[in-house]
């Protein structure tokens, strides 16, 4: 049953989106501005640890009770920025947001736990089906900060604090949404056992599909943290950031359910194929002046859509599941950091050799192995 699956990670993100947002504002008016950046960093790590801690847990408790945990310790998080946001020691910002980190990392993995509750046949299809339903929270999650605020203040407390109460109460929704997921795989073979036997004979295939999405991520979260800078640098105003911003977001989600139906009726290498090529293409086309930008972030989008679903079809049931969503994350604030110094210095046209360098190598690999790329017996 998807429903829970679904649920909880829409609510989770919800609950990211509002604590990072406000987080960074709490972090600005205590600190200061520069300093504004390290509790939206530490939900980064967060997330990284997390899902490290959830791979452990889901080989020993099974991956239901791996994902409540993670979406309790999120909970927990999400009770200390409350504290931080009402006057408590500005330390437990950088702590809850590590932990709702903790949270958002189960919510990324439960797309396997979706893939596990259905028939072999329609995996992809229910793994694509949580991450398109994840922007459901991530759009709406910003349009109830105000209100949220007017909540806070309406009970006495710093309005401040109330995009935190909501990242409480919908990271406590994924947690309630979570108690309710069951797995068809849970109780027909140990975890360990079959983590084992998928990672150790088969490993060439996965270690190729987790490059393929580390890579995707990266030429991503690379592009994309220029954006800003650029706009800027070309005087343009916040109007095309948001276009440019809402246009990616819409490549990244909107099209996976084409995504998983794509890799049910074809297998994973086509999927991974294309979307190394468009990452190829997209980098390019950043390089061009004008309009262009708009379309070419679209395709970087779903550039990321493809590599990163095409590669999770390959990993689901093997150790690297949560291995891989470790280092995408703690790649992502590496890539964050570096790309906007790298922008300066050389602009599109270094990002986007950069990105090339880094794609097409693994478009050969991909094209040249002629084995099935598909690991889950």
């Amino acid at each position: 049953m998807l429903i829970p699956i679904v649920l909880a990670a829409a609510l989770m993100n919800a609950a990211m989106i509002a604590a990072s947002a406000m987080s960074t504002i709490l972090a600005s008016d205590r600190l200061s501005p520069s300093l504004a950046g390290l509790p939206n960093t530490a939900g980064v790590l967060g997330t990284a640890a997390g899902a490290l801690a959830i791979g452990r847990w889901t080989a020993r408790r099974g991956r239901p009770q791996a994902l409540r945990t993670g979406y309790g310790v999120g909970v927990a998080g999400g009770a200390l920025t409350v504290l931080a946001a009402v006057g408590a020691p500005v330390g437990l910002l950088f702590l809850g947001m590590f932990l709702i980190g903790a949270g958002n990392a189960a919510s990324l993995l439960s797309r396997y736990a979706a893939a596990d509750a259905v028939p072999a046949a329609r995996r992809a299809s229910a793994m694509s089906t949580v991450v398109w339903a994840s922007t459901a929270g991530a759009a709406g999650g910003p349009f109830l900060m105000a209100p949220s605020q007017s909540f806070a203040s309406a009970v006495g407390l710093p309005a401040v604090a109330g995009p935190f109460l909501l990242a409480l109460a919908t990271v406590f929704g994924a947690l309630v949404a979570s108690t309710y997921i069951r797995t068809a795989r849970a109780a027909d073979e140990p975890e360990p056992e079959r983590h084992e036997r998928s990672a150790g004979s088969r490993r060439t295939p996965v270690l190729l599909a987790a490059a393929v999405m580390v890579a995707g991520h990266l030429v991503m979260v690379a592009l994309m943290s220029a954006v800003p800078v650029h706009t800027h640098v070309h005087g343009e105003g916040l109007a095309l950031l948001g276009v440019i911003l809402s246009a990616h977001t819409l490549g990244m989600f909107a099209l996976s359910p084409l995504t998983g139906w794509w890799i049910d009726r074809t297998g994973p290498r086509p999927v991974m194929l294309t979307g190394l090529f468009l990452l190829v293409v997209s980098a390019a086309l950043t390089t061009q002046p004008g309009p262009v930008l708009t379309p070419a972030l679209f395709l970087l989008g779903y550039a990321w859509n493809l590599c990163y679903l095409g590669g999770s079809a390959c990993l689901l049931g093997t150790a690297f599941e949560s291995r891989v969503e470790s280092s995408i994350w703690a790649i992502s604030a590496l890539a964050a950091g570096t790309s906007p110094w790298l922008y300066t210095v050389g602009g599109y046209p270094l990002l986007t050799v950069i990105s090339a360098a880094l794609a097409v190598p693994l478009l050969v690999l991909v094209i040249r192995r002629t084995e099935p790329l598909v690991v889950r017996q």
